[in-house]
């Protein structure tokens, strides 16, 4: 099965009442441990890469590629999404790179010109049957070095016009998450009334969670016992996630949990045996790590688990 469109696997999601988590990749052993969970959890799976990645590969076709030859033989569906492109250019060449998915991040302009930013990319995608991913309200924290702290509601009463005219495919709503955590004295929270009215809006229609990593404590514990200086951030809990797959969420984009258990992972294994020296044996903890949280998010979040 392998490679899909998002749309093969939305419609599943939706009628399931499931939805397909989102892992940011930027090496081998990442994307290891993202398609060796979604094999071993039986789920589909959604392997994106940001703009931070993308600098850090250098050569983003040459990165889809190895992402495509990867999966390949896995027998579960694979879709290859880039998020938070800010421009039309970027998405060209994100669309001629192969990618079978794009998010045209316009949420930091007026409604209008959201509208004709993701109607010209939408235009140029779908004439070579690539899915585009656009956005509506904003959220805050950190989206790779960039750090926001506005939060802007998505609006229920703006959905139905800003899909009907920008023509995007699935819509990220802005309904209490956020990028990476924010400091605060308590967890966030989802406005699941808001969420409810702007899919019942949209019936049928996939909408899109950004900010979905729940910030998990143990790990930046650890990684500060070892160590380390990860500031604690809140974010939205694990159980709060899982409710919003019946409102018709069917992508959960979930970053720093897996990174942070990564780190966490790396940390331990070099803080206990400091004769190590050999890259293979801490980044074979790291990705163990990776993969162990990202089956747990398909597990126990988002549900899709045991799906194929």
């Amino acid at each position: 099965m392998a490679l899909v469109k998002p749309g093969e696997i939305f419609k599943k999601a939706y009628q399931e009442g499931y939805a397909l988590g989102a892992f940011n990749v930027f090496n081998l052993e990442s994307i290891q441990a993202v398609l060796q969970a979604a094999a071993m959890e039986r789920s589909a799976v959604i392997v994106q890469v940001s703009m931070g990645t993308r600098k850090y590969v250098g050569d983003v076709e040459r990165f889809v590629k190895l992402i495509a030859m990867m999966a390949e033989p896995l027998t579960v569906p694979v879709c290859i999404h880039h998020d938070h492109c800010a421009d039309f250019e970027t998405c060209q060449k994100s669309i001629d790179s192969g990618f079978a998915s794009v998010m045209v991040d316009g949420s930091m302009l007026t409604f209008e010109e959201n509208i004709r930013l993701v109607r010209k990319v939408a235009d140029y995608a779908h004439a070579k049957g690539v899915w585009v991913e656009a956005e509506l309200g904003s959220l805050p924290g950190f989206e790779d070095d960039f750090f926001s702290e506005e939060n802007h509601y998505t609006d229920p009463d703006d959905v139905v016009e800003f899909v009907r005219r920008s023509g995007c495919d699935s819509l990220a709503v802005a309904v209490g998450t956020s990028h990476g955590g924010i400091k605060a004295d308590r967890d966030l929270t989802i406005d699941m009334e808001r969420l409810q009215k702007i899919s019942q809006n949209l019936p049928g229609y996939p909408l899109v969670l950004h900010g979905g990593a729940s910030l998990t404590a143990a790990y930046i514990d650890t990684i500060n016992r070892y160590g380390g200086k990860v500031e604690s951030m809140k974010n939205v809990p694990e159980r709060l996630i899982k409710e919003t797959v019946r409102s018709g969420v069917c992508k959960v984009n979930m970053d720093v949990d897996n990174f942070n258990a990564y780190t966490a992972a790396v940390r331990k294994l070099m803080a206990e045996r400091p004769e190590i020296y050999d890259p293979r044996k801490y980044s074979a903890v790291g990705r163990e790590a990776f993969m162990a949280e990202v089956r747990h998010k398909m597990r126990d979040v988002v549900l899709s688990s045991g799906r194929y």
